[in-house]
Formats: C-alpha cells, sequence, structure tokens
C-alpha cells in the first residue's frame, strides 16, 4: 500500500524535509499491516530493508544458542527498526514481532541511501533517533545496577510514559502500548511473580491503572518519581 504525503510529517525521522523528498518517500515507501504475533524481521535475516512505525506495538529480542529469549525493547509509534542493516550491510541482529495489530512504513536500501545523500536533515534526525536509543540504553543499564525490582517497573512505567504517553483525566498519562507483566518481567530482569506483587501494589495504591488490552495509565508520576529517589 502506498502512503499519503499528509502522514509524513508526523513522524519524527521525517521532521523538516523538504518536498521534493516528502514526494520521494510517499513514492517510493510502502505501508504493510501486521497481525499479532507476526515477525516484521527475524535475526540473521538480510537486511535491505528499513522500518518506521506508523502505530502499534513491536517487540525486539534476541534468540539465544540455548533457545532462550533475551528481551530488548518495545518500540511503538514513531520509532524506526532496521537501520543498523542498512548502515553496516550486515545482517539482522535481532527479532521483531508485532505485539498487535501494527502498521509500518518499510524503505528499501535505494531509497534509504538516497535520502542519506539528498541533504543534512534526513541524516542528522537518524542521529538524534540512533543517540536517544544510546542514551535510553545507557540510563537502563544504570537502572539495573541501583534499582530492585520496585525501582525498576517504575522506571520502566516512568520511560513508557515519557516517550510515548499521552494525556489522560487527572493529570494522569495514557501509554498506548500493550504491555503483559511477562514482558515487563523480561525488561525488567526479574521473574513474573515478583513484577506480578509490584504491579498489584502500585495498582491498589492507585499509582497505575490497567486496561483489558494491557494498555497502562500512569495515574499518579510523582509517586513512582519517588520510588526510584527512595532505593
Amino acid at each position: 500500500m502506498s502512503i499519503e504525503v499528509e502522514v509524513l510529517p508526523s513522524v519524527t525521522l521525517f521532521n523538516g524535509l523538504d518536498d521534493d523528498q516528502m514526494k520521494m518517500i510517499a513514492l517510493n515507501g510502502r505501508i504493510r499491516s501486521y497481525r499479532s504475533g507476526s515477525a516484521i524481521m527475524q535475526q540473521k535475516d538480510p537486511g535491505d530493508t528499513f522500518f518506521v512505525i506508523l502505530d502499534g506495538t513491536v517487540k525486539v529480542s534476541l534468540t539465544l544458542p540455548d533457545g532462550s529469549e533475551v528481551f530488548l525493547a518495545v518500540l511503538a509509534q514513531g520509532d524506526t527498526v532496521g537501520e543498523l542493516s542498512l548502515i553496516d550491510a550486515g545482517g539482522r541482529s535481532a527479532d521483531v514481532i508485532a505485539q498487535e495489530p501494527t502498521r509500518i512504513l518499510t524503505m528499501d536500501r535505494e531509497l534509504f541511501d538516497t535520502l542519506l545523500a539528498s541533504g543534512a536533515q534526513f541524516p542528522r534526525n537518524l542521529m538524534r533517533i540512533l543517540s536517544r536509543r544510546l542514551r535510553l540504553a545507557n540510563v537502563r543499564i544504570q537502572a539495573h545496577c541501583t534499582l530492585d525490582v520496585y525501582g525498576m517497573v517504575a522506571h520502566q512505567l516512568l520511560e513508557f510514559a515519557e516517550l510515548y504517553g499521552q494525556p489522560a483525566a487527572n493529570g494522569a498519562t495514557y501509554v498506548p502500548i500493550r504491555l503483559t507483566q511477562g514482558d515487563l518481567a523480561t525488561l525488567v530482569g526479574a521473574s513474573r511473580e515478583r513484577v506480578n506483587q509490584v504491579m498489584v501494589s502500585y495498582r491498589k495504591s492507585g499509582i497505575i491503572s490497567v486496561d483489558g488490552r494491557f494498555h497502562i495509565t500512569v495515574e499518579k508520576t510523582d509517586l513512582l518519581r519517588k520510588r526510584i529517589a527512595n532505593n
């Protein structure tokens, strides 16, 4: 499916691009839709396509030689996937699976390379996205070294609220990402049972609420920050 030019300015990666570049993306990019559980890319696949998430949620993970899974990240609207393979010409370094119905803008290597060479804005936007991802990784490493499970869950919820949150009633922040307790457990490096205890505690305290689609609303951001500060 082709993409309308009007959709592109809302994507961070395309901020500041000129009309010709926008038309190039609309003409050569394609929209793909994925059902929940569908593989968008798999580890070791050849890397010849770049993805921009338009809506939905994906899980990024690694499969180790013993068959176990390492959960690396949850990505959502505006995030990019697959750029490293196009930059270094290597294979895919992780599996990316749709967590819920997801729409993705795909760009092939030729379009990606043309945009890199067509002006400074696209490379600058891409570098900012990659820099933010590296900073977040550094903060997560620090959090894993210094926080207990309550603090780690609080940190992860605040991160998602800051990255993807939408204003809700009474100053709350709605996070439109499907995030199960199993997902959280893998992200924070704790057992599902332990994370369940933390989430139950936060719900009973009115700090968060969770709807039937596993979307979390942070009701009291200040209390989550306080929980991290008290570690």
